[in-house]
């Protein structure tokens, strides 16, 4: 099947706004997404507890970037979204909770340039999925990388697959049957005809390797739950 372009998920995403700006309602069809994003954050407050400066990869309305100022108070945001009306309502969300300066992209980070060694903690919420061909997973995993401070954190939050065809399958029947228990047969088959239209998803194994490849000195896996996990690694 031939996957969504970038247009197409951008489309969808500009007219989901309102959705996404709540977490309840944003992420429904994602398996333990609150308790993901609290180990995430919870992580970056441990391991970077200096932070200054973070950039919120795939940002949406900022959900994930609100989380951890609610932790670690002031920080310079970074916000870079393909959604125009994304990005809006996430910088509109954050002013009110950060006196830091705030930073918002538009665009594909696979073509974005990303300053080196800026960052203290890298957040990045259901987005590297999109990401295609194994050289394009390089690619942004190194540029992430380059643009890590020493001893700054990369903390995923992501769909997943497992290493194993049979397994996966198990997962994803696992998976049907949760959407189906929370929206009902059709709803669960709507959220996987556009996971299999939009999502090239790898596993955090795969991820994980490629953190240590591209330079990532610690890994850790924070939370996994069928198709979900949340992972990271320490440069």
């Amino acid at each position: 099947m031939k996957k969504s372009s970038v247009e197409d998920i951008r489309s969808r995403f500009d007219k989901d706004v309102e959705r996404f700006s709540n977490l309840d309602t944003g992420q429904v069809a994602t398996v333990d997404a609150v308790i993901s994003l609290e180990m995430i954050t919870d992580a970056a407050k441990a391991l970077q507890p200096n932070a200054k400066k973070i950039l919120d990869l795939g940002c949406g309305a900022g959900n994930y970037t609100l989380k951890l100022l609610s932790k670690m108070g002031n920080l310079d945001c970074t916000l870079i979204d393909l959604s125009g009306p994304m990005l809006e309502r996430a910088k509109q969300r954050v002013a009110e909770k950060t006196l830091g300066k705030i930073e918002v992209i538009q665009g594909d980070i696979r073509e974005i340039e990303l300053p080196k060694e800026k960052f203290d903690v890298i957040m990045a919420g259901a987005v590297l999925h999109h990401l295609r061909e194994e050289e394009e997973w390089e690619l942004v995993f190194t540029k992430l990388y380059d643009s890590l401070n020493q001893g700054g954190g990369l903390y995923i939050s992501d769909l997943i697959l497992q290493e194993s065809p049979r397994i996966t399958d198990l997962v994803w029947d696992k998976y049907r049957a949760y959407l189906a228990s929370i929206g009902g047969n059709d709803y669960a088959e709507k959220v996987l005809a556009y996971i299999e239209l939009e999502d090239s998803p790898r596993s955090i194994n795969f991820q994980l390797n490629l953190m240590q490849k591209v330079g990532f000195t610690t890994t850790e896996v924070f939370h996994k739950n069928l198709c979900f996990g949340a992972f990271g690694g320490i440069k």
